[in-house]
């Protein structure tokens, strides 16, 4: 499998060379094509579930609600589906387990013929032909996939597939624990969530109790649960994250610790009920606990990921909401001037104000994670605008994204290609000279992230 695949990579390379017009290329253009696609990406975001759980088949509703190519589908190339008009009983019937694969295709052909040129289907596409060596998703392919999916799911696939990529070194926000041992942590590197340590709900609070055995009632009790994590992992963490942003602004202000200790117990007493609290009572209990980790980060030397822009899923988004993240993060960033922040997403569809951020404060970085599939021509304008706006080391340019691995091949295709051309503009535009490029794509792809997060098997810096 590995031979067959490192064949089609080359194959895949080449057809995507010719999709952009590669005999109309420049020669800086090709020049600088082949610098991107040499360069290893640090991948700065995935929520890969670990390998062996993949191997087991073990079905979860959340992490693995099926075991089968549609799978890959489930982030995110499912909700383009539903949005183009596929019924949500379909959906539910694609991703779960109790359909077959023939069963599954007739369900979303129509609508995969709407969708494959999102950016969510062609990272799949590109996943269909560098890993399983299929053109495209197709009736006549679709047993060979289904076939290849089964194949891949083999000990030490992670790697191969990462390898595949060209992705040295892969950050993991865990959905399945705060922290997550992994398996693998030559690998992978994971980041605390502190998202179940502030957001006081009452699964929060009894996803603590299963993993600690406590169940504080008092808030003195739940700072030493936070304290705790901090102190056990802090040390093999890559940074802490948070996806608070999809249950409230990020308007996080000062709450002094007495007002906060009054509130505890009247949530704590009633953790069955999310009503126990206010609004705004609840706001304040929230605020006070973000702010004491974000405060306990800078003390680890922890950069602070969040979330930022568009929400997954479909059918709801609190656009006011998003449309306030970049104004609502500037009090974050002069109240904890010390502490780095990594503003994930780069807030799409209000790119514009995260790049103003990032020039403003120096300890404010934006992360591409997840935006290339989001919006592909979106990721080459602002790649071209931060460069020319803010300095060069402020940027990350890959994180997947992904539950699942396979897809991440993918996206790193078509990050690949957007980085390229957003330079490839830059250069014919007489903005960035060509001779200046090669470090520059080095510094982006992977200089940045090693540099900006602590691992010591990252420090070499050398080229390939």
């Amino acid at each position: 499998m590995q031979t067959q695949a490192t064949v089609v990579t080359k194959k895949e390379r080449e057809m995507r060379g010719g999709a952009v017009g590669w005999e109309s290329m420049t020669d800086a253009d090709r020049q600088i094509a082949q610098w991107v696609e040499e360069t290893p990406f640090v991948d700065t975001h995935e929520h890969l579930i670990e390998e062996s759980q993949r191997l087991s088949g073990a079905i979860h509703p959340r992490t693995l609600p099926c075991n089968d190519w549609a799978y890959l589908f489930r982030s995110y190339a499912a909700e383009d589906l539903a949005v183009a008009g596929l019924p949500a009983s379909d959906l539910r019937a694609f991703l779960g387990p109790d359909l077959t694969s023939q069963e599954k295709y007739r369900l979303i052909a129509p609508y995969w013929e709407r969708i494959r040129h999102t950016g969510y289907a062609q990272a799949l596409r590109h996943t269909f032909r560098g890993v399983y060596g299929e053109e495209d998703l197709t009736a006549e392919s679709l047993p060979r996939i289904a076939e290849k999916y089964r194949e891949t799911v083999q000990p030490g696939f992670y790697a191969r597939i990462l390898s595949l990529a060209n992705i040295k070194g892969c950050h993991v926000n865990s959905l399945q624990r705060i922290f997550m041992e992994t398996e693998q942590p030559d690998l992978l590197d994971h980041d605390i969530s502190i998202l179940q340590l502030c957001r006081c709900s009452a699964a929060d609070f009894a996803w603590v109790e299963a993993e600690t055995g406590r169940r504080p009632t008092t808030l003195d009790e739940w700072l030493e649960v936070v304290d705790f994590y901090f102190a056990t992992y802090g040390s093999k963490a890559v940074a802490v994250k948070s996806q608070i942003a999809y249950s409230r602004a990020l308007d996080f202000e000062p709450v002094t610790k007495a007002h906060a200790a009054r509130l505890f117990p009247h949530h704590a007493d009633r953790v069955g009920a999310l009503h126990a609290l206010g609004p705004g009572d609840l706001k304040a209990l929230q605020d006070y606990l973000f702010r004491y980790c974000v405060g306990k980060a800078g003390e680890y030397g922890l950069p602070v990921k969040l979330h930022t822009g568009v929400l997954a899923g479909y059918g709801v988004m609190q656009l006011a909401r998003t449309r306030s993240n970049a104004a609502d993060v500037c009090r974050l960033l002069q109240d904890f001037s010390e502490t780095r922040f990594v503003l994930m997403h780069i807030g799409y569809p209000y790119e514009h104000e995260f790049i103003a951020l990032a020039k403003h404060y120096p300890n404010a970085a934006i992360d591409m994670c997840w935006a290339w599939i989001i919006n592909p021509v979106a990721g080459v304008r602002f790649l071209k605008e931060f460069l020319m706006a803010v300095p060069s080391n402020k940027i990350f340019t890959f994180g997947g994204d992904y539950v699942a691995v396979e897809p991440i091949y993918g996206h790193a295709c078509v990050a690949r290609r957007g980085i390229a051309r957003a330079l490839s503009q830059l250069v014919a535009e007489g903005w960035i000279a060509l001779e200046d490029t090669r470090d520059l794509i080095d510094r982006i792809m992977r200089g940045n992230a090693r540099q900006f997060f602590r691992k010591a098997h990252w420090q070499d810096t050398t080229r390939p």
